[in-house]
């Protein structure tokens, strides 16, 4: 039954693209006057992205509730639904006046909003092409779907390797820890490439394709509790990183076992192959 839910699920993501995309298409970046809940100043894109995927899951007869990092509140959809869909409609659109890569990330978890229930997640990333990234407790890895005009063609399932060779690290620099700073130097001196375009979606995408890295997100003096967002964010990239074979923690403790106080908690986080995770947790 859950295979048949969860296909049902993903079907709903796919259709959401094409919409989600027609707005990048004709938006540079206008601001809305309203903030999302975290107090970021929302774009005009991201407010339709939303709506778009609220009327999709409204379809879904199996979804009980979802919660978007554009709203305050979760929304009941369907009182006999079993799933609850934690999602970032549009992540990292502040880059979409540069015309860069933007992406929308989905945790599909069963019953309540906790990491532990999490059974799917998923993330789409809008570039020269859409794709979609599906990983399910189901199977191994990351099903890595493209858009070829008519429909999603699975392209790859993406696993990582145990070391990798890319490093991608947010935050400004100024407010990085002296240990956060020592590891990322130390990173470069072993060789490893600066990848960062500031989208979570893109980044963390770009590892999972050449199959490693380390990317990162740690606490700093301005975001002591780091500035990603468990339930839409970190959890399902955390769900997505251990499905491909690598690992996922808060610098020290794994993410998925991590407790949520409320809908918009963040966390540092560390997404990599499990050789730079194993680096970071003892650095």
């Amino acid at each position: 039954m859950i295979k048949q839910e969860l296909e049902e699920i993903l079907s709903a993501f796919k259709r959401a693209t094409l919409p989600i995309y027609e707005v990048l298409k004709t938006s540079m970046g206008e601001y809305a006057t309203s903030k999302n809940q975290t107090g970021d100043l929302q774009l005009e894109a991201d407010i339709r992205a939303d709506l778009i995927l609220q009327e999709i899951f409204k379809e879904v007869k199996c979804i009980k509730q979802i919660c978007s990092e554009e709203q305050e509140n979760a929304i009941e959809l369907h009182k006999d639904g079993i799933y609850s869909i934690a999602y970032d409609p549009l992540d990292g659109s502040s880059l979409m006046g540069a015309n860069l890569s933007v992406g929308s990330i989905f945790g599909i978890y069963k019953g309540d909003f906790l990491p532990q229930n999490l059974v799917g997640a998923a993330y789409v990333v809008y570039g020269m092409v859409i794709g979609l990234g599906f990983a399910s407790v189901l199977k191994e890895g990351v099903d890595y779907y493209v858009f070829n005009g008519k429909d999603f063609a699975l392209q790859k399932t993406l696993l990582l390797k145990e070391k990798g060779k890319l490093n991608a690290t947010g935050g400004t620099q100024a407010n990085w820890s002296k240990s956060h700073k020592e590891l990322i130097e130390s990173l470069f001196n072993k060789g490893y490439r600066l990848r960062y375009s500031g989208g979570m979606v893109p980044d963390l995408h770009h590892i999972l394709v050449k199959g490693g890295g380390l990317f990162s997100y740690p606490s700093t003096q301005d975001a002591p509790k780091g500035k990603l967002r468990k339930l839409f964010e970190v959890f399902p990239f955390a769900f997505i990183y251990e499905r491909a074979g690598g690992e996922a923690i808060d610098g020290k403790k794994r993410l998925l076992d991590l407790q949520v106080e409320h809908l918009h908690d963040t966390t540092p986080c560390f997404f990599g192959s499990k050789e730079e995770i194993e680096y970071a947790r003892n650095h």
